[in-house]
């Protein structure tokens, strides 16, 4: 069924004593693992060590530290172990292009034997969306639920939605895949040109985005999440944006009715990056999956209420 939320009062009702800084601390642990081809894939680790785990997939552009302050916290009190993964090309991953978004699955089953997860539940905030359900659709004895915080629907096969930013992207494919390598390097020389002015910056996008993005982007704690992801993860290498969008011209790879796991999405009805109908496209489309509209908010929205989506997650399967 679907269902609404408001997250300006739902947070304080979830966790009325929890304290949330207004600087992120640093993860308990990161690192780096081995995959395929002797590549790796660098991550993050927040909260407990042996505890339930999510892996945290970021949007895009994004790294391995876009989780929310409160999320880490919430992850600290209630003894959750929240594991952020860097896509190839950002951070310490080895710059890959996938040859679809099911094929990342089989880095992401080494990575958790790796870390010694048998069970986990994944979330992806918009361009992280289509990984997450991929690991829903390939990992399904390991994958206990996904939650997409308005993710990117199909664009090509059965299940391709029409419309939204992302045609831009589909009609660039073919520069896209011609430049994608010097574009990368020209977009990391021009965020390291510009780092000291990243706050002003932020600032200044903040500003021409509508009120959701705004109000959420104004607050210290996720300005100062967004600084340091952005940061630390373009200090040697800023390519994972632009694969990314190549990847989400083509085929995924696998069919919505593939994802047989509990699929819970919440997209803001102001989504003006990816819009809310392509959400209840995927939705129609999943066999198990629910749709809650975020009141009033806009692409980011999912990130105010993350609490309430490891909760809703935390409570799915064994």
């Amino acid at each position: 069924m679907p269902g609404r939320v408001a997250p300006a009062t739902l947070l304080p009702m979830t966790l009325p004593a929890l304290r949330i800084p207004e600087r992120p601390k640093r993860p308990t642990l990161e690192g780096s693992v081995a995959v395929r081809d002797e590549r790796r894939l660098s991550f993050a680790e927040y909260g407990s060590r042996r505890g339930p785990a999510i892996v945290w997939m970021h949007g895009t552009p994004g790294a391995r530290r876009q989780i929310p302050v409160d999320a880490r916290a919430y992850a600290d009190e209630v003894g959750a172990r929240i594991i952020g993964i860097d896509r190839p090309g950002i951070g310490s991953s080895t710059p890959h292009l996938y040859e679809n978004v099911l094929d990342w699955t089989e880095d992401l089953r080494l990575l958790l034997d790796a870390l010694a997860v048998d069970s986990v539940r994944v979330i992806g905030l918009s361009g992280g969306g289509p990984y997450a359900l991929a690991a829903g659709a390939a990992l399904p004895e390991r994958v206990h639920g996904v939650g997409v915080l308005g993710g990117v629907a199909p664009t090509r096969g059965p299940d391709a939605a029409e419309g939204g930013i992302i045609q831009l992207a589909v009609h660039a494919a073919p520069l896209l895949a011609a430049t994608r390598v010097p574009l990368g390097i020209a977009l990391t020389g021009a965020i390291r040109t510009v780092k000291p002015l990243a706050g002003p910056a932020l600032d200044l996008y903040a500003a021409v985005q509508p009120p959701g993005d705004k109000h959420l982007l104004g607050r210290p704690e996720f300005k100062a999440m967004f600084l340091d992801d952005l940061l630390n993860g373009s200090r040697f290498q800023t390519s994972a944006p632009l694969a990314d969008l190549l990847m989400f011209t083509r085929d995924w790879g696998f069919r919505l009715a593939d994802v047989k796991v509990p699929v819970r999405w919440w997209h803001g009805d102001d989504d003006h990056i990816v819009p809310f109908r392509h959400g209840q496209h995927c939705v129609d489309r999943l066999p198990d999956a629910t749709m809650t509209t975020i009141d009033g908010e806009s692409h980011l929205g999912g990130l105010g209420i993350a609490v309430a989506v490891m909760d809703e997650l935390l409570a799915l399967g064994a």
